[in-house]
């Protein structure tokens, strides 16, 4: 199935990806840039953003099912996750907002 239309990606070329992605870190957060980048594309409108979001999400769970992740392992990952979150939030509270521009 055409995923991105603009890139002519399929969902089985993103899943590909995907698991290569795993393979090397099965831990990592995975984001849609994260894939394009390694497929040496880039997003155009974005559009298929969400679409790919489902497929990471899909093709993440199903990885692990197949894997038999340990309890420590997933308490590992979350704390990560919970630490990347952090990080940007921080750095979203420290833009300005419009309203606190000069010009």
């Amino acid at each position: 199935m055409l995923v991105c239309s603009c890139n002519f990606i399929t969902d089985s070329e993103i899943v590909d990806v995907i698991n290569e992605l795993l393979d090397e870190d099965c831990w990592q957060l995975i984001v849609p840039a994260k894939v394009y980048h390694a497929m040496q594309k880039r997003g155009r409108c974005c559009g298929c953003f969400p679409n790919v979001v489902d497929i990471i999400i899909r093709t993440t769970e199903q990885y692990h099912a197949g894997r038999h992740s340990t309890d420590d392992e997933i308490f590992d990952f979350m704390i990560r996750l919970k630490q990347f979150h952090e990080e940007n939030r921080r750095a979203d509270l420290e833009r300005r907002q419009k309203s606190h521009r000069a010009a």
